[in-house]
């Protein structure tokens, strides 16, 4: 009897898949280095890091003399070793304007700190085996980030949203007045799961109907890195939840994607495009001067625990970051004001004596 693959099982299959396609655009050293990640990253990281390392052995091809007209393919490991700091410069400089496939592509600073880090750790595999004999990514510094500000939306933004999403089918008609009808109940669950969870858009698309637990208010989520945690959800969640699966119970969907939580209009799992299209469409009616996305209202969320709380550690565990110096580095400014307040909390003598 066939076993019933999950969704997160699914996307693993098809990650393994695609992985495999792509090794066969790289020389055949490189599988060594793949097959020993495998154990302490998920196929996601592998997928990104096999296309970035794509890149690099694209611009050696296409810029050093030494290799035009060799095919990939045909690259053994001691490549590696032909490879100077100045190379690895260059690559960095190439990485900013590209052409691929007839398309310009563009690398920001976290694009590149990306890339270059997915070739030191290529390089350092093959080093630390004694199979190259140097390591010119050693001697290139790594691009420097610029902190952003974090966007998020204030608390009237938020009920604001919300609101807009609930009622602004009142100033539509026709067909614009039906599909909002049809999505209404989906949209702010979504969005209202987002905004009372903090779990990431992928997370969300990802869930399917038996994660939702309404004895305890959790949902089950698999976090980056395929480790499992419950969230739990307070009321208006849980009001927001249950009204969109009232609606989903009517809902036939196609074959496979029975236990999906969310649907799209097609009977369909939910993408995560479709709920980044969706949350950008509302948000815009809300503010014109931040960009709202998925990610900003995870941002929004991580905001509203910390102030209510003041534990970064529990923001830490909640939003599912590894290390707290990432919560820590998103919320530092927050850290800051409050250090302010200090300043002024304790009175070295007390007026009128």
């Amino acid at each position: 009897m066939d076993k019933t693959v999950s969704y997160h099982e699914q996307v693993n299959i098809d990650n393994v898949l695609r992985l495999r396609e792509v090794l066969k655009t790289l020389p055949p050293f490189a599988k060594d280095y793949f097959r020993a990640i495998e154990p302490t990253t998920s196929t996601r990281t592998r997928i990104s890091y096999a296309y970035d390392i794509r890149i690099f052995f694209q611009f050696i091809l296409s810029e050093n003399p030494s290799f035009k007209g060799k095919d990939v393919r045909d690259l053994t490991v001691d490549v590696l070793d032909k490879m100077q700091a100045v190379d690895i410069e260059e690559y960095q400089e190439y990485l900013k304007v590209y052409n691929n496939d007839d398309k310009t592509l563009t690398n920001g600073e976290r694009g590149l700190k990306r890339k270059m880090s997915a070739l030191r750790s290529f390089y350092a595999y093959y080093f630390k085996r004694e199979m190259i004999k140097t390591n010119p990514t050693l001697l290139v510094d790594m691009p420097k980030l610029h902190e952003k500000a974090i966007v998020r939306l204030d608390a009237d933004e938020t009920a604001e949203l919300l609101d807009y999403i609930e009622h602004c089918g009142d100033q539509l008609s026709g067909q614009k007045k039906l599909y909002h009808e049809k999505t209404k109940l989906r949209d702010l669950a979504i969005v209202t799961l987002l905004l009372g969870t903090g779990i990431r858009v992928s997370e969300c698309v990802g869930l399917d109907i038996q994660d939702v637990d309404f004895k305890n208010n959790g949902i089950k989520v698999i976090r980056k890195g395929g480790s499992e945690m419950i969230v739990y959800f307070g009321e208006e969640v849980e009001t927001a939840l249950r009204n969109y699966i009232d609606v989903r119970e009517g809902i036939i969907p196609l074959a496979g994607h029975e236990n999906a939580l969310f649907y799209s209009t097609q009977r369909k799992r939910i993408g995560i495009q479709a709920v980044e299209n969706m949350v950008k469409k509302y948000a815009r009616e809300v503010t014109s001067t931040k960009k709202i996305t998925p990610h900003k209202l995870r941002s929004t969320y991580g905001t509203s625990l910390y102030r209510e709380t003041g534990d970064i550690y529990l923001v830490a565990d909640v939003l599912g970051h590894k290390d707290v110096n990432t919560t820590k580095k998103h919320y530092a400014a927050m850290d800051d004001s409050r250090r302010r307040k200090a300043a002024s909390a304790v009175k070295l003598r007390e007026s009128g004596l």
